[in-house]
């Protein structure tokens, strides 16, 4: 196989690894083609015939991008030989080979089936992200591949990480390099100081909110370069606002915003991917979605906030909330990286360039400190009573994972041994936290089941309702109420006779809900759209719980 890109020099010692030593680590930065040259070049390798291929990919965006187009390349649709599974949607088939799935999918395909019966290998894609669902993944197949199935092949791609230590943790594991194909990128550092956080006091913003600061940079930057923008900022708020900024600032006709968050529907994220027409430069607005395995065509400029949320576990309130933060600087670097992919680019900081050293050399793996209830229920059910019998990058701290098994003894999922219980069991098969899963199943034997998926929605998703400046509702009430007053508006907005043909629809559904349905209505352009799609989780766990709580081995939670 012969893709033209750099990462074809590394696939025959990549071939030969695998083949002798059953491991491997593929170093390669982006644009190197690894993602989707790497599983279609090992598809037909002998110890792979008749098997399937499984790729984790961190984001479900990149996973169905991904998967889309290794189908392309081979000339056919997706969910023939090449397809991916994610929650709410999955495109495979009995003649699929390759396999894209996030991260709670690998997780309950292991613990479903611990031998991995019918796969030949699993490959971590963009493993420097350092997820803890990924690490965890490479924890249990190690440990499947010494007592289950030593025919399992791993491999471990990264852009960033220390190669060689995640080498060591394969066993010594032969590692592979390819260059990228990059271009100069020119840095321009425009900020005063360090990225800006959102709740710095005002006093200390020298340049204004950080919103504003890279609304003024991306103006900037289609007056002084050429070629389609790529933003970072940190979520979806952020988005919006400079979206609102930019439409208001009179780019003129022939320049087109397009957002590209997670919470998008499919055709919204299809477009920001896609070219842009003659004649028209695209400005495309995202969060650190397009850090890695998306190449976005036309970008030769990057404006980056300096700015990433990341969910961060509070122990004095138990519960894992999202706070805006600096990126480290070799986060710093794949951003930059996105404009140097197809032609020479320029980077736009939002900070100084004596800021720049110090900013974290690397992103902090999740394990480090992420909620440890979840990783401390998958051990139980993995048959893991000691953290220390698993091979881990970086071992989940003993402190946090202790509270987390002192919590699931309090649940009732765990015995006085540290053994998994039936209970915790059926905790496991339900595709929510440890202490909301236990929520839904109280909740099942009292009679009260619709209510608490309302409630383990609320508490899992972004809050519904966006206070105003200075004011803040903490009524719940307001939120439960909240979808039903959508509803009905969305319900205003057509005819009589569809309206009453959608309440018929919707009636028929609720007597007989499947997460499948669900899956079919997500992908919908009229079905649940961004943070309505809680609710639709919300009666996906909800029947799963009713009917047998267990949830499709593939329903994840990312």
């Amino acid at each position: 196989m012969n893709s033209g890109l750099p990462v074809d020099e590394a696939l025959a010692p990549l071939r030969a690894a695998l083949g002798t030593r059953r491991a491997a680590v593929l170093q390669a930065p982006p644009g190197a083609g690894k993602s989707t040259v790497v599983p279609l070049a090992l598809l037909e390798e002998p110890w792979a015939r008749g098997k399937r291929l499984i790729m984790l990919e961190p984001r479900r965006l990149a996973a169905r991008a991904i998967a889309q187009r290794m189908a392309q390349t081979l000339g056919e649709s997706i969910g023939r030989t090449v397809g991916y599974r994610m929650r709410f949607d999955t495109r495979i088939s009995r003649d699929t080979r390759i396999e894209v799935v996030t991260e709670g999918v690998l997780t309950r395909l292991l613990q479903s089936d611990p031998a991995l019966e019918g796969v030949a290998a699993v490959i971590f894609d963009e493993f420097h992200e350092r997820s803890l669902q990924a690490d965890l993944g490479v924890a249990l197949a190690l440990d499947a591949r010494e007592h289950l199935t030593p025919g399992l092949r791993l491999l471990v791609m990264s852009a960033t990480l220390d190669g060689a230590t995640v080498a060591r943790l394969l066993g010594d594991a032969p590692l592979v390099t390819a260059t990228g194909r990059l271009f100069a990128v020119q840095t321009r550092y425009a900020g005063k100081g360090l990225p800006v956080l959102p709740d710095a006091p005002s006093a200390t913003r020298a340049q204004g909110s950080p919103e504003t600061l890279v609304a003024q940079l991306v103006s900037r930057a289609l007056r002084e370069e050429h070629g389609d923008v790529l933003v970072f900022l940190p979520g979806g708020r952020e988005i919006r606002r400079v979206q609102a900024w930019l439409n208001t600032a009179q780019l003129g006709s022939g320049v087109r915003i397009l957002p590209l968050f997670g919470d998008l529907p499919s055709e919204e994220q299809d477009a920001a991917l896609a070219p842009a027409v003659r004649g028209v430069r695209k400005v495309v607005l995202a969060t650190n979605i397009a850090e890695t395995s998306l190449t976005i065509a036309g970008v030769r400029v990057v404006v980056d906030s300096g700015l990433v949320r990341r969910a961060c576990f509070d122990p004095v309130t138990g519960m894992s909330r999202l706070e805006t933060q600096r990126i480290s600087r070799a986060s710093a670097d794949q951003r930059q990286g996105r404009a140097g992919r197809l032609a020479a680019g320029v980077c736009y900081r939002a900070w100084s360039e004596g800021a720049q050293s110090t900013l974290a050399a690397f992103t902090a793996p999740e394990i480090a400190d992420a909620d440890l209830a979840p990783l401390a229920l998958e051990l139980a059910s993995w048959g893991a009573r000691d953290a220390g019998a698993l091979r881990w990058l970086d071992a989940p701290p003993a402190a946090q994972l202790g509270s987390a098994r002192d919590l699931l003894a309090r649940l009732g999922a765990l015995d006085d041994a540290g053994s998994i219980t039936a209970h915790g069991r059926e905790l496991a098969r339900v595709a929510a936290h440890p202490r909301l899963a236990h929520m839904l199943l109280r909740a099942r034997a009292l009679g009260q089941l619709p209510l608490a998926a309302q409630l383990a929605a609320l508490l899992s998703e972004r809050d519904l309702l966006r206070p105003s400046a200075g004011a803040r509702d903490a009524d719940i009430r307001a939120r439960l109420e909240a979808p039903t007053r959508v509803a009905m508006r969305a319900c205003c907005w057509r005819s009589p006779t569809r309206t009453a043909s959608a309440a018929s629809a919707r009636a028929g559904r609720a007597a007989s809900f499947s997460p499948t349905a669900a899956a079919r209505r997500s992908r919908s352009p009229r079905g649940w759209r961004g943070r309505s799609s809680s609710w639709l989780w919300t009666w996906t766990i909800a029947s799963a719980t009713r009917a047998s709580c267990s949830p499709r081995p593939w329903s994840d939670a990312s």
